[in-house]
This record gives C-alpha cells, sequence and structure tokens, in this order.
C-alpha cells in the first residue's frame, strides 16, 4: 500500500507539462510505480532469486499464483490506473496480464527449467494429440527465451516498472471509454523510462531503444500456455480472466485456493 505521505496523482498533474519541473516529475513517477510492488524487499522470496535452485511442481505453481497476484497488485496502487473505470481496469489487465506474467517472470529469476516438468505433468494429466504436444513445447520454448532475453539486459526494478506501465496503459484493449487517456499515460511511462535511462546508463545510447524492443515480442507468448502450465493446478477451468477480475475487485483480501466471488 503507499503511505499517504507519497505525492497524490492530482499533485502529479500539477507538474506535468512543466519543463522545469519534467526531470522530477517523472522520477517521482517512477518512485510511485516501485512503491506499489506487493513484494518490495525480497520479490518473491528468496527461492526465486537463485536460478540454480530446485523447485517443485507445487512450489512453481504457487511462485506463478503469487506472480499473477503481484501483477494485479501493482496496478491497483500505482499512479492513474485506480482513477480509471473499473470496466477499463479489467479490460487492460485481462489483455496485459501475461506479458506482466513474463516480466515479472524475468525480474525474479523465475527457474524455467522447471518448465518442461510442468508440460509433462501436465500433459500425464489430460493427454494431448503428438502435433499439439509439439506445438505446446514450441511456445514453452518461446516463453523461456522472452524471458532470457530480458534477463540478459540485465533490466534493473525502475526499468521493469516503466516496462510494466507501457504495457499495462494500452489503448489495444476493447471497449475503453477514454482511448486518448490511457494513451496519455502510455506516453507518460514511456518518458520516464527514457528519461531514466538516459540519466542512469550515460554510457549506453542505445539501452532504451533495446529495452522497447523487447515489447511488441512479448506478445508471441502463449497467454493460453501460461495459464495451462501454471494455473490449472490452481483453478481448474476457471478461465484466468475471471480469476483478474475477481482479484481486482476483491483486492488484497484475495485468498488462495481461489473461491469465486458469487
Amino acid at each position: 500500500r503507499m503511505p499517504p505521505t507519497q505525492p497524490t496523482h492530482g499533485q502529479f498533474a500539477l507538474t506535468n507539462g512543466d519543463p522545469l519541473n519534467c526531470h522530477s516529475y517523472l522520477s517521482g513517477y517512477i518512485s510511485l510505480l516501485l512503491r506499489a510492488e506487493p513484494y518490495p524487499t525480497s520479490r518473491f522470496g528468496s527461492q526465486c532469486m537463485q536460478p540454480n535452485n530446485i523447485m517443485g511442481i507445487e512450489n512453481i505453481c504457487e511462485l506463478a499464483a503469487r506472480m499473477l497476484f503481484s501483477a494485479v497488485e501493482w496496478a491497483r496502487n500505482i499512479p492513474f490506473f485506480p482513477d480509471l473505470q473499473i470496466t477499463d481496469q479489467v479490460a487492460l489487465l485481462r489483455l496485459t496480464w501475461s506479458e506482466l506474467f513474463v516480466l515479472n517472470a524475468a525480474q525474479c529469476s523465475m527457474p524455467l527449467h522447471v518448465a518442461p516438468l510442468l508440460a509433462a505433468a501436465g500433459l500425464h494429466a489430460s493427454p494431448m494429440s503428438a502435433d499439439r504436444v509439439v506445438a505446446f513445447m514450441d511456445h514453452i520454448r518461446i516463453f523461456q527465451e522472452q524471458v532470457e532475453k530480458l534477463k540478459a539486459l540485465h533490466v534493473d526494478s525502475a526499468e521493469y516498472s516503466c516496462l510494466k506501465a507501457i504495457v499495462l496503459f494500452t489503448s489495444d484493449a476493447c471497449g475503453l471509454s477514454d482511448v486518448a487517456h490511457v494513451e496519455s499515460l502510455q506516453e507518460k511511462s514511456q518518458c520516464a523510462l527514457e528519461e531514466y535511462v538516459r540519466s542512469q546508463y550515460p554510457n549506453q545510447p542505445t539501452r532504451f531503444g533495446k529495452l522497447l524492443l523487447r515489447l511488441p515480442s512479448l506478445r508471441t507468448v502463449s497467454s493460453s500456455v501460461i495459464e495451462q502450465l501454471f494455473f490449472v493446478r490452481l483453478v481448474g477451468k476457471t478461465p484466468i480472466e475471471t480469476l483478474i477480475r475477481d482479484m481486482l475487485l476483491s483486492g488484497s483480501s484475495f485468498n488462495w485456493p481461489y473461491m469465486a466471488i458469487q
């Protein structure tokens, strides 16, 4: 939760557009994005920070659930998102949850070597035809590749927060009540990232471009494959979009195992 001493969204609006205040405005925005993280210190626990750590299937599914909850809880607490109509909030998260999940997986160095084990367990529980197995494993490889490419850039926590905001505030979501406003929030997040990278990594002039270029390929990761790999054991046949809506509406009172809101 954001402490009451932090700047309000209204205070941001006052400084926005003033070139003299631009740098402090954008750095303040990034600070609020970072403070909104539900797991600010150890992210998702020490078990996740050691790439060679052996995790069981139950552990990895629990970790995935925490990462999904983290993405929703983070969105609920960042500037501007809570001010959107609830239907717009749901639409944005339903479209982008898998991209946010991939960014979180890369940020916490999720041990993806267990993905084939998860797949094998899933296939044993619900067998597929040979060609579907090949396609499924190919999608897992794409997921692993996207995570590894992000990790190779050594993205820091401020950059991850900006990237997640750029992903979240997309005008591609269906039925938005104010497309122009959402676009402006995405531009704001992109400007914050550009300013941050320029000031923190002055010797890497191509870094901002490299970070942005990672985002379109996040959509190549199949959301249904993430769902099948990590969440089918926790929520069964409940659609992940329903889960996200209920997380958003119930907030921090949301509990596992999942029970749908009536």
